[in-house]
């Protein structure tokens, strides 16, 4: 304890001519209470007390990043709850798809926060087993008790192979991995609320205290910080490939190779709590224009499956013919430039003359949106259970 007093304080004298962080402490152990200090080292091996320290590390930054993880679900959940009723054009192919809730649209990303929370919970698990004991490969001669140590350290379980203790980095790869992941989640909605807030789109506001401005142009403000969340997700997805690069072809059991897993777990640690905290401040300052929501959604074709869907619920149609009688619509409209809200009842029935008005209703973009109640659907009905279901989960 007076060691680690002294290591903490900055007033602990390595030498190097001592090689390593254990040799350091006995030689001062030594010097505080003589040649004593000599046992320290029985029954124990720089392999497998290594591979101890790296577990106990890291099941302690484990519980803070989903820590992390949590807080950024909760602002996910607000931000959901609080755009449940605002419709939004939902993309694929970054093409304007169908109209949703943008509740909708933060809750899409509350569930690959939620994997994410789940994974590193679960890879804890597999972490959780205690190799203290395993020695340099073999085990040891000495009658020493694991269970014990196992206990003393707070770990769940003991490992049960000495050869497999010091040489398993698996616990390192799944770490490495849940980071990755959850780093391309990050850089999913970095790059989205990039180009949202972009002066082209305009879809979203970023608050000035996550951007930066111009040297040179002082009307520029930047997106600094999603766009470095962006950038850094590549770093922690090169540490995984360089860690599975690593461990690809080490024979059993111990070698020198593993001495460079630490830097990329450190550093892929310090990246993820970075644009963890990034990110919920970033997400908690955002604001969606509503008002070029609307435009976006009214300058498009979003309703065109729901104008399809009702050719099949009103008419028999099956989807497959209706899906050709809609393009035909849509090609229609667009030569007369105009949406599928303006066309008249009379153009519709040249398509079909059993087309009806009550289409206009289900064709407007709020009963776009209501009218999808699947489970898991955007309808706001469902978007507020599954607030709801979330809220109940965050909780445990």
């Amino acid at each position: 304890k007076k060691i680690l007093r002294e290591i903490k304080l900055n007033k602990f004298q390595f030498d190097s001519n001592l090689e390593d962080i254990h040799m350091n402490i006995e030689s001062r152990l030594e010097q505080l209470i003589g040649e004593i200090a000599g046992k320290l080292h029985t029954a124990r091996s720089r392999n497998d007390q290594v591979v101890t320290d790296i577990k106990l590390w890291m099941k302690k930054d484990n519980d803070q990043i989903t820590k992390k993880i949590k807080i950024l679900k909760q602002v996910l959940i607000k931000n959901a709850e609080k755009n449940i009723n605002m419709l939004m054009p939902g993309l694929t192919h970054f093409q304007t798809a169908q109209p949703i809730s943008a509740g909708h649209y933060f809750m899409a990303y509350y569930e690959m926060f939620q994997r994410d929370y789940e994974r590193f919970n679960q890879s804890k698990i597999r972490m959780d087993q205690n190799p203290l004991g395993s020695c340099a490969m073999a085990g040891t001669n000495f009658n020493i008790d694991r269970s014990k140590t196992t206990k003393m350290l707070g770990f769940g379980k003991t490992t049960r192979n000495s050869i497999d203790s010091v040489s398993d980095r698996d616990f390192i790869l799944d770490f490495l991995f849940n980071a990755s992941a959850c780093s391309v989640h990050l850089s999913r909605i970095a790059e989205e609320i990039t180009l949202w807030s972009s002066d082209l789109i305009k879809l979203a506001n970023l608050g000035d205290q996550v951007m930066s401005s111009s040297s040179i142009m002082p009307q520029k403000k930047n997106p600094d910080a999603t766009e470095l969340i962006r950038a850094k997700s590549s770093i922690v997805i090169s540490n995984l490939s360089a860690m599975l690069n690593l461990i690809k072809s080490l024979p059993l059991s111990y070698n020198k190779d593993l001495q460079e897993d630490k830097k990329l777990v450190t550093s892929t640690s310090a990246i993820l709590h970075l644009t963890l905290d990034c990110m919920v401040e970033i997400i908690s300052v955002l604001k969606i224009n509503k008002r070029n929501m609307k435009i976006a959604l009214r300058r498009s074709y979003s309703n065109a499956t729901d104008l399809a869907d009702w050719l099949v619920l009103n008419l028999g149609y099956s989807f497959r013919d209706a899906h050709v009688l809609t393009s035909k619509i849509i090609n229609y409209a667009e030569k007369k430039r105009l949406f599928l809200n303006d066309l008249k009842i009379s153009e519709y029935q040249l398509f079909d003359k059993r087309i009806s008005k009550s289409l206009y209703s289900f064709l407007n973009t709020k009963n776009s949106v209501n009218n999808k109640k699947s489970f898991g659907g955007t309808s706001f009905s469902e978007v507020k259970k599954m607030i709801a279901l979330a809220k109940k989960e965050n909780k445990k």
